[in-house]
């Protein structure tokens, strides 16, 4: 073969485009939904701080609210009206993600559980799993029982 056979046997690489093209706006508004409720989650650990070997109270109740909210704003978006396609990265991903955490749920049972309080971590691990559940489940289905009383 000659070096111009090669050639022509070459398949071209199609070019992809960018990965971020058309969705900057969609970065930017979880970005600013995620400092909005971050913020709210450290003002809330501030107000009701950990106490050592304690009950982790502040996590617990955000993760629980956070969770009972994203059931409402679930059956809001999917079941009553068509939201903006902005809604739902802003509010549910930004602000519900960065209001709840998971995150620092596992450090406060790692932590509890090294401290020597393994009794408090295992029910503080299974007391949010079965509360977080139960809340998205629980505001999901009493939002739609609340919409459909008020259907004619």
């Amino acid at each position: 073969m000659t070096a111009p056979e090669t050639e022509s046997l070459r398949v071209p690489t199609p070019r992809r485009p960018p990965v971020l093209r058309g969705q900057a706006s969609v970065v930017a508004v979880v970005a600013l939904g995620g400092a909005i409720g971050a913020t709210a989650r450290y003002a809330l650990s501030l107000w009701w701080p950990l106490q050592p070997g304690g009950f982790p109270w502040a996590t617990f109740w955000t993760n629980v609210v956070g969770c009972a909210v994203i059931g409402v704003f679930m059956v809001l978006i999917t079941d009553v009206w068509a939201a903006h396609r902005l809604v739902r990265p802003f509010f549910g991903t930004g602000v519900l993600g960065g209001f709840t955490t998971f995150s620092t749920y596992a450090v406060d049972i790692r932590r509890l559980i090294a401290s020597g309080h393994p009794g408090t971590g295992l029910a503080y691990l299974a007391a949010t799993l079965l509360a977080a559940l139960t809340a998205v489940w629980l505001a999901a289905t009493a939002t739609r029982r609340v919409l459909k009383r008020r259907q004619p």
